[in-house]
């Protein structure tokens, strides 16, 4: 990485403080899922931190980003308030979407976040129109589609890999590629060369990074973002990850080898990042009391959901469209 990728400590700090943040949410949420205080679906996203916030953190709070099921990291990453997204976890009144998306809908557009959405690839085609919007209007703001390996086998991820380039769209296309798609290892069912190969064959520009390093990660998303804001059109990231616990929450993940979990577990983005703020100054007090201090914030964005109101009966009619204009 050329050295003026290279992101300050004083920045690098505070994207670690993101990631304990994700880590802390995720860890919690699939607990609760696991003992019974969650329904729905609760995919982790334990493993990938460093992606959504090397990423979001090149960011606009005006830009916008489009998620996929295991999309908690890049609301947080991006600025969502973590009361309200426990809440809709919780179903409470509260939550970032009033209780109805739940884990797998998560949408924020008071900071760009167009929502997760639980059908692969879709989210990507989202992304594409509100990029489409973007340009038709002039917009000085860009688009970051998030989505996983598996996407790359869907039909709507390659329309929207055409639609971008034709129409020299600003998106940046990021695929978290952590091997797996759902319980089957992506490998196995994809043909051609992988995925830099698909995205090239559109004329895309793309990239591979290491997507558990949180200093790569960070300083080739503002190279890319900057890219992409500048006009050159859509650009792809291929950033390489692992999940560490199974597709949902209440998959064991017994699918996968111990010792391949154990390899990838040894390349954890967030010691990996605590050490490089070590190696240039940063107390490990001070790293350990970011960590407290996440751990709590969450703890206490747990308490309250659980004694936050439910939804109203009332709430079931708001947000939906019927016959001519939405009320």
């Amino acid at each position: 990485m050329d050295s003026a990728e290279i992101p300050t400590v004083e920045r690098v700090h505070g994207l670690y403080r993101t990631m304990l943040l994700i880590r802390a949410f995720d860890e919690y949420a699939g607990e609760a899922r696991r003992g019974g205080k969650l329904r729905g679906s609760v995919h982790s996203y334990v493993g990938e931190e460093a992606i959504a916030t090397g990423v979001c953190g090149a960011l606009r709070r005006t830009d916008y980003i489009s998620s996929y099921h295991r999309g908690h990291g890049h609301c947080l990453a991006k600025g969502a308030d973590p009361d309200a997204m426990m809440q809709e976890l919780y179903g409470r009144a509260g939550g970032v979407c009033g209780g109805k998306g739940g884990s797998m809908h998560v949408a924020d557009f008071s900071h760009g976040i167009l929502g997760a959405n639980g059908v692969v690839a879709d989210g990507v085609t989202i992304a594409v129109g509100a990029a489409q919007a973007v340009k038709l209007r002039g917009e000085d703001r860009i688009v970051v589609a998030f989505f996983g390996d598996g996407a790359m086998n869907r039909g709507p991820m390659l329309e929207a890999l055409n639609w971008a380039r034709v129409f020299d769209l600003p998106v940046l296309f990021v695929c978290e590629d952590n091997l797996y798609s759902d319980r089957t290892r992506t490998g196995s069912v994809t043909g051609g060369p992988g995925v830099i190969a698909r995205a090239a064959a559109f004329g895309i520009p793309a990239e591979t990074q290491d997507g558990n390093d949180l200093v790569a990660m960070a300083g080739t998303a503002g190279r890319l973002v900057g890219e992409v804001r500048a006009g050159r059109g859509p650009v792809f990231l291929h950033a390489t990850t692992y999940r560490w616990h199974g597709h949902l929450a209440l998959d064991q993940g017994l699918y996968r080898h111990p010792e391949e979990l154990a390899r990838w577990k040894a390349l954890d983005p967030l010691p990996r990042a605590a050490a490089w703020l070590a190696a240039r100054g940063v107390p490990a007090s001070t790293l350990e009391e970011d960590r407290a201090a996440a751990a709590a914030r969450i703890v206490n964005a747990a308490v309250a959901a659980e004694a936050a109101p439910w939804p109203t009966r009332r709430a079931l009619f708001a947000d939906v469209q019927d016959v001519g204009a939405p009320s």
